[in-house]
């Protein structure tokens, strides 16, 4: 199989045109290409007036090695990698003690689904509900402000990425291709085929609920075991091993292999791990606001006159600037047609982030404009960060009126230092509801200068930006999660508590849907080697 990359065909280019791209790059006659996958399909909009796809293909042809030999060192035909999933061992068939996985966001759910296939039969805990009652708890929030402290946008089957965009891409350095194990397993469990292929895949909340659910029972039937509202509140542990986790209820699940996913939420875990003297440090992490343009002018920013071309879908932005007083402001989970959400777990505190559906039509797009933050912001403790964001949600809380009810701001008013009175033409998407206000209230003061600073920087990358009527809604701080869980490189475990396996975003070694399920896997690698290789048997 040979990778083909940097072909590039127009917008509205015919379905064989790209053979004929591929046996011209090529040399070779129709009859000697046997077949063809498309493994990557990007758009550059670099030049708006001639945008393009540019694929990368993996071709299988005759004589592979005499194609080779006539493109010696050419950057764009070499060898396909091998991407296919290898198991590195299966369980024992004798007694061993069962892995338990704390946590089934997507981290805890690819090390469950690793571990089954390869026999060892986890126990998946999950303080929250499963994926569809959880649904109903989330949607009643947003209609109802009924908060369920365990059952919301943060916890429960799915994790907080379930009410996102369904991001599947990442920057992570995946040598193993472990993102293509997961991006086939979501294809199998009934996510859309074209997650393998297209450059920013996708999937949308209510595609994620089922192709969750399918996973689920993909799980049992190997095996697995589900306990939902099952709240792990503290760990047994003796002489610096693992035996087990104790459940809210006092009973103790015992295993010498636990997989800690709590997600970046789980701020009585922390608390709990930080009390029995595992090994915790602060770890940077982000604060901002929500921001919402027309999506048709982010369309005719990006995509000029193809703007609305059902090839390309709502259009996206990155941004990044790097402040005078020492900070970066960048826009963070970016929602094409979609919609602000209330991301609350606590009550009394209030929390936005963005969610797409998988048709991305929503009006707006929404996304948060956040400011970097140090431990040398929250110094003295490993849980500070924690601290301040609390301090933020509890201000956030009582700017929107202490309803859960959002404070927002029009652009034009947050940039001359004006509370805003009312809203103009674009209609903020926050449910239950927003509370116009000043947000200079609402962060500390250099992230406010930061700010103000970025969004005006902004419009020169993207006219509008800077749109008076634009809003900002608050508060985003749950970017990532403000601790790490330290573990050892090599063998993945806790540096001072053996057999416990911290993971994913929560324990900080990840940051969106992909990574977490990366680390999952890793993580499943490892405990699936050490039972493997030690066998130890069930207490």
């Amino acid at each position: 199989m040979l990778r083909l990359t940097e072909i590039r065909l127009p917008l509205e280019h015919r379905d064989d045109e790209l053979k004929q791209a591929l046996l011209a790059r090529l040399g070779i006659a129709e009859t000697e290409l046997l077949g063809f996958t498309v493994y990557r399909r990007n758009y550059d909009a670099r030049k708006k007036t001639a945008i393009v796809f540019s694929y990368t293909v993996d071709v299988e042809v005759q004589n592979e090695r005499d194609v080779l030999d006539r493109f010696p060192g050419h950057s764009h035909i070499r060898p396909a990698p091998d991407m296919r999933y290898r198991f590195v061992a299966h369980a024992p068939e004798k007694s061993f003690s069962r892995p338990v996985i704390v946590g089934c966001g997507p981290c805890g759910l690819f090390a469950a689904l690793i571990l089954a296939q390869s026999g060892f039969r986890p126990i998946v805990l999950e303080r929250g509900k499963s994926v569809r009652e959880r649904t109903e708890d989330t949607f009643g929030f947003w209609r109802e402000r009924k908060l369920d402290p365990e059952s919301n946008v943060q916890f429960g089957e799915g994790g907080a990425g379930t009410f996102s965009d369904g991001k599947l891409h990442t920057q992570i350095r995946d040598p193993k291709h472990y993102g293509r194990k997961v991006l086939t397993e979501f294809v199998r469990a009934g996510a859309p085929e074209e997650i393998l292929y297209i450059g920013k895949p996708h999937i949308g909340t209510f595609k994620l609920v089922r192709v969750i659910e399918q996973m689920r029972r993909e799980i049992i039937a190997l095996g697995g075991e589900y306990r939902f509202r099952s709240r792990v509140d503290d760990l047994a542990i003796r002489d610096g091993q693992i035996q087990g986790v104790i459940l809210e209820s006092g009973e103790i699940v015992h295993s010498a292999h636990v997989v800690l996913a709590p997600g970046h939420s789980a701020r009585d875990t922390f608390d709990m791990l930080h009390k029995r003297g595992v090994h915790l440090e602060a770890k940077p992490f982000s604060v901002g606001f929500r921001i919402e343009h027309p999506q048709s002018l982010i369309d005719r920013c990006r995509l000029g006159p193809h703007a609305g071309n059902p090839l390309l879908g709502a259009a996206d932005y990155k941004l990044v600037h790097h402040c005078k007083n020492g900070r970066s402001v960048y826009s963070f989970c970016m929602c094409p047609g979609g919609t602000v959400v209330a991301a609350a777990s606590e009550p009394g505190r209030l929390v936005t982030n963005g969610m797409s559906q998988y048709s991305r039509n929503e009006r707006n797009a929404n996304a948060a404009i956040v400011v970097d933050m140090t431990p040398d912001d929250y110094p003295g403790h490993p849980l500070a960060g924690i601290a301040l964001q609390r301090q933020l949600e509890r201000k956030a809380f009582e700017l929107g009126g202490s309803n859960y009810n959002a404070p927002c701001q029009r652009v034009g008013d947050f940039l001359r230092g004006k509370p805003s009175t009312k809203l103009g033409s674009v209609i903020p998407s926050y449910k239950p509801g927003v509370t116009p206000c000043d947000l200079s209230e609402a962060l500390p003061a250099y992230a406010i200068e930061a700010l103000r600073e970025a969004i005006p920087a902004f419009e020169r990358s993207i006219p509008g930006f800077a749109l008076e009527d634009a809003v900002l809604t608050g508060t985003e701080t749950r970017t990532s999660s403000p601790i790490r869980i330290v573990r050892n490189r090599e063998n993945l475990q806790s540096v001072n508590v053996r057999g416990l396996y911290p993971a994913g975003e929560g324990a900080g070694y990840a940051g969106g849907i992909l990574s977490s399920a990366v680390d999952g896997i890793q993580v499943a690698e490892a405990i699936a080697k050490e039972i493997a290789g030690t066998d130890r048997i069930q207490p």
